[in-house]
């Protein structure tokens, strides 16, 4: 059996790149407002429009694939996100800043979707549990990386905005040397809101809220720890400490919620972090106990999407985990653009610890309507396999669902296979810009053409060659 790490080394060399991109333009921004003295409230704005636009870009991206192809698609959208993210550096007027963060959501979206189809098409069914672990951890990495990388340039010129354009310009290399076939194309999953949030009200309301937290952390951390007087150096540490610590929560969390309920894990979870919250925006900074505290919550927050996927995924029939996906992938991203407004407003209003207070409120609501919903809900029966690893940021588009190895293949093909009618003017013409059904329809009437030559024995060589000539004409007009 092939190593994926191998096998897929340009695949996973473009997503390093891309999310290190992204990282390191999330935290740069909320840095480089807080140095400029912006009211809080255009900070959380800023990371709003981004999931905003990854939300939006999911549609986006499937019309634009469909269109001119996966690596033009990829190439295109690289393009426009590098641009966007140097527009930074020409202009100072925040509105413009909101609207290229919105821009820089959609193109990394399509991005996350060619990278995703290609996956799915090119792993082996019996790997698809490999190839989407290691395009999470690839994942985590790069975002560790971004946030690393923020502390070569502590003076928060124009250098970051330049390394993230020189990432997102080389992550289209290894893509578009690959000498892989292009992937067949797929559509995003259905939507049933409203059922999937009556049969997994628990796990799609911890989706909902803790996405608040995670986006909300993710958009506001740089600026509360340089408000707390920190360089920018230390607040890449702060950040890095956290997301490093997601990552190795995820194998001992999977164990442990394979032995213990999830509903009753989650609700665990969730005391303990609103604990911690509430603590940390209580007890005055100090350089070793607020950076245990946050690798602490970075253990606790970012377990909690993949515990609320595997629970969501226990809930439904095997069937409906396509649709599932696409339902958990919007409420997490509307969830996360909620967050960061509500927190940088309590910021703005009531100080810089609020940023840990609402989350810890968060938690409070979320405990409760938990203790409510279960009171309701039948027994849950836990799967081994229903756990799998996931970033606690959306770095994924709803074509995942795919490579998601709780989704079998059947499913797959009945709901993510496209079916395209004669009327519709959608059409996927493939790594090199070629409509192949139009080459294969050409190609059969070459062959029709040559074999009526052959057979009709009663016209002359010379008028059956003149008459394939004009066939020929026909089939390549």
């Amino acid at each position: 059996m092939t190593n994926p790490l191998r096998t897929f080394a340009s695949l996973y060399s473009t997503t390093l790149l891309m999310v290190l991109a992204g990282g390191l333009l999330t935290t740069y921004l909320g840095l480089r407002l807080s140095v400029m003295h912006v009211p809080q409230i255009w900070i959380g704005g800023m990371m709003s429009a981004y999931y905003i636009g990854l939300v939006a870009g999911s549609k986006i991206g499937h019309k634009l694939i469909a269109q001119v192809g996966h690596i033009r698609a990829f190439v295109a959208s690289a393009g426009i996100v590098a641009a966007s993210a140097l527009g930074h550096a020409l202009v100072d007027e925040l509105t413009i800043w909101l609207l290229l963060r919105l821009i820089v959501g959609m193109g990394m979206m399509c991005q996350y979707m060619v990278l995703e189809s290609w996956l799915n098409e090119q792993a082996e069914n019996s790997q698809r549990g490999t190839v989407f672990a290691s395009y999470m951890i690839v994942s985590y990495f790069g975002l560790i990386l971004g946030q690393g990388a923020i502390s070569i340039f502590p003076e928060l010129g124009l250098e970051p905005l330049l390394l993230i354009a020189i990432c997102f310009s080389l992550c289209i290399v290894p893509i578009s040397l690959t000498r892989r076939l292009h992937p067949a194309p797929l559509v995003p999953a259905p939507l049933k809101i409203a059922h999937y949030w009556k049969k997994a009200p628990q796990a799609l309301t911890t989706i909902a809220i803790g996405s608040m937290i995670v986006g909300s952390f993710y958009g506001l951390a740089p600026a509360y720890a340089s408000n707390l007087g920190l360089p920018p150096e230390k607040v890449a540490t702060y950040m890095t400490a956290t997301i490093l610590a997601g990552l190795l929560a995820q194998w001992p969390m999977g164990k442990l919620s394979d032995i213990m309920s999830r509903s009753r894990l989650i609700r665990i979870n969730c005391v303990l972090l609103g604990i911690l919250a509430l603590a940390i925006c209580l007890i005055p900074y100090h350089p070793v106990i607020s950076l245990v505290m946050t690798f602490l919550f970075g253990i606790l927050g970012f377990t909690f999407y993949p515990l609320a996927t595997a629970l969501a995924n226990s809930r439904v029939e095997q069937n409906e985990r396509v649709g599932l996906s696409a339902t958990i992938l919007l409420t997490f991203g509307l969830g996360a653009s909620i967050g960061p407004l509500i927190a940088s407003t309590l910021m703005q209003w009531l100080g810089n610890s609020m940023l840990y207070g609402f989350m810890s409120a968060c938690t409070l609501i979320l405990l409760i309507r938990l203790h409510y919903l279960h009171s309701k809900q039948i027994i849950e029966t836990n799967v081994t396999q229903d756990y799998i690893m996931a970033t606690g940021d959306l770095v994924s588009s709803p074509l995942a669902a795919a490579l998601d190895p709780r989704v079998d293949v059947e499913s797959i093909q009945e709901h993510m296979t496209p079916s395209f009618n004669a009327d519709e003017d959608e059409y996927d013409l493939g790594a090199d810009g070629v409509d192949d059904d139009a080459i294969e329809s050409n190609e059969e009437q070459l062959t029709f053409c040559f074999d009526t030559w052959q057979t009709d024995e009663d016209v002359t060589q010379t008028d059956s060659s003149e008459n394939n000539q004009v066939n020929v004409a026909k089939a390549f007009s």
